[in-house]
């Protein structure tokens, strides 16, 4: 497999940095508003933070000796946690994660759609020897398992094949995986069949795990999809999540109802299945899932996605390395210009795209596209479903989920549209978050928790990273702790690395 942890080619935005601000033992955030993370109502109050834990909320009286950081009145929530995330591969040029932490994010859960850090040993060692300025967790993936396991095979596992893949997966689980990660939509994983799905998911859950899955269709058999995961619950015992929930067919839209009936009837039976979803109306993936049967020369079945999915006009490029000259174009724009219809000069772009990479075989990301495919009201409807957390699936790459997520939910969806209230979408974002992880020391704002902390303005913040922009940084996040340290202040970076390696709780029986 190549290294996801390679230097990303792309550039990356300048970072400048704030002076850091005193980080001594004890300090007290005073005169703000808490939301704790629980969902509970909003209260006026202080906090102390003592060694990376809070050690105090409520009516904190600042000792002597003790730094006291002015609140202002503005909101301290506990630090967000991204449980779908792929900054990871922003790591090896910004160890600063500025794109996380302007963000108010302060865990990033990696690993995603099949896809992780390989061997997960060796990435946590190295983390732990040069630290982040945020915790990172990660899933072992799927396709990487297959990768490492059976070489790139577009086919079905052997008991073998399954054989290996089982003891890559121990492994990364000894390692501290959260659980596996599945990306069925993607080469390899969509060539598996669901039974060596459900073999791994097995050896995960034995284990302790949990399964995470971008599943194998988001659009016209969504549902099929959804019940493929629901399976795997009932057949593990294993808590389930669907990655980045949505309806991605125009003929499926206004069906988001139906989804959520699906998922709750599943919940009434037994099976712990949850979702995230982030909060756009755009996706970000390889170029080859606007091919229904990974045949990247089926015209038919482009033709069909490109009128019943993502039209050429919604259909972006945001990274093509053969010809950087298309990038933040859509394919109805590039296909003006070149006189050809956007059939033609798609089926020529992933020709092009495919050469190119095994010309490159050390070259990570050759491609990607940005389509727009979903309707907002089932964006919404989705997103406040009770069992549905707050993720980016981002990275610094293309997609402004990258850098916009989370205060786009505060500022676009809990301030201006009040689909929830504050505490609602405080709540998605930090202890719902945690428990779909199963995490029990953050995620909240309580005595002994990790000291991950974010101070923002409710009445301010704003995502501001567009398609034509997508780096720019958000604006309303005051302050951001990691284990009680300031990493970011005044828009920008201290800094500081104080993140940890964040592993799943050990299996108790």
């Amino acid at each position: 497999m190549k290294q996801l942890f390679a230097l990303l080619l792309a550039a990356a935005p300048a970072v400048t940095f704030a002076a850091a601000a005193p980080n001594l033992d004890s300090v007290v955030i005073t005169d703000v508003t808490i939301v704790d993370g629980t969902g509970a109502p909003a209260r006026k109050g202080s906090v102390r933070i003592a060694e990376g834990r809070i050690v105090a909320v409520g009516d904190v009286i600042p000792g002597n000796s003790e730094i006291v950081i002015e609140g202002n009145g503005k909101t301290l929530a506990p630090g967000f946690i991204d449980t779908h995330s792929h900054h990871d591969f922003d790591i090896p040029k910004s160890p600063d994660m500025v794109a996380v932490t302007s963000q108010g994010v302060t865990t990033i859960i990696v690993g995603q759609d099949g896809t992780s850090q390989w061997p997960l040993r060796e990435f946590y060692a190295k983390l732990e020897k040069d630290p982040i300025a945020v915790n990172l967790g990660s899933y072992s993936g799927h396709n990487t398992l297959r990768e490492q396991g059976m070489g790139s095979a577009r086919r079905a596992a052997t008991d073998d094949d399954l054989a290996r893949m089982s003891q890559l997966l121990e492994d990364d689980m000894a390692a501290g995986a959260f659980g596996l990660s599945t990306g069925l939509i993607y080469e390899t994983g969509n060539f598996s069949t669901p039974a060596e799905v459900i073999a791994l998911a097995k050896v995960s859950a034995r284990l302790g795990g949990r399964y995470i899955s971008h599943i194998r269709n988001e659009g016209f058999e969504l549902m099929s999809a959804l019940q493929e995961v629901i399976d795997i619950g009932r057949e593990t015992g294993a808590p389930v999540q669907v990655s980045h929930i949505k309806v991605g067919v125009k003929k499926l839209w206004g069906t988001s109802d139906k989804v959520l009936k699906l998922l709750n009837d599943a919940r009434a039976s037994g099976v712990d299945i949850t979702a995230d979803i982030y909060p756009y109306t755009y996706w970000q993936s390889t170029m080859r899932v606007m091919f229904p049967n990974k045949v990247y020369d089926d015209r038919k079945g482009l033709e069909f996605m490109l009128k019943e999915s993502t039209p050429p006009e919604g259909l972006h490029f945001s990274r093509y390395q053969p010809d950087p000259t298309i990038v933040g174009k859509s394919l109805a724009q590039v296909a003006k210009e070149r006189n050809t219809n956007p059939v033609d000069l798609y089926l020529a772009l992933m020709k092009l795209a495919i050469e190119y990479e095994k010309a490159h075989p050390n070259e990570e990301r050759i491609e990607s596209v940005i389509g727009e495919s979903m309707r907002e009201d089932d964006v919404i409807r989705l997103m406040t479903w009770e069992h549905t957390n707050i993720c980016s699936d981002g990275v610094s790459i293309g997609h402004p989920r990258g850098h916009g997520t989370f205060p786009r939910v505060l500022g676009h969806y809990v301030r201006d549209k009040k689909a929830m209230t504050l505490e609602q979408g405080v709540y998605k974002m930090t202890g719902l978050a945690a428990k779909h992880l199963g995490l029990t020391d953050r995620g909240t704002i309580a005595e002994g928790q990790s000291a991950d902390l974010v101070l923002f303005d409710p009445e301010t913040i704003a995502d501001r990273a567009t398609l034509q922009n997508p780096t720019a940084l958000s604006v309303g996040i005051e302050k951001v702790w990691v284990n009680g340290k300031l990493v970011y202040q005044d828009r920008r970076t201290t800094g500081l690395h104080p993140g940890q390696v964040v592993r799943a709780p050990k299996k108790t029986e």
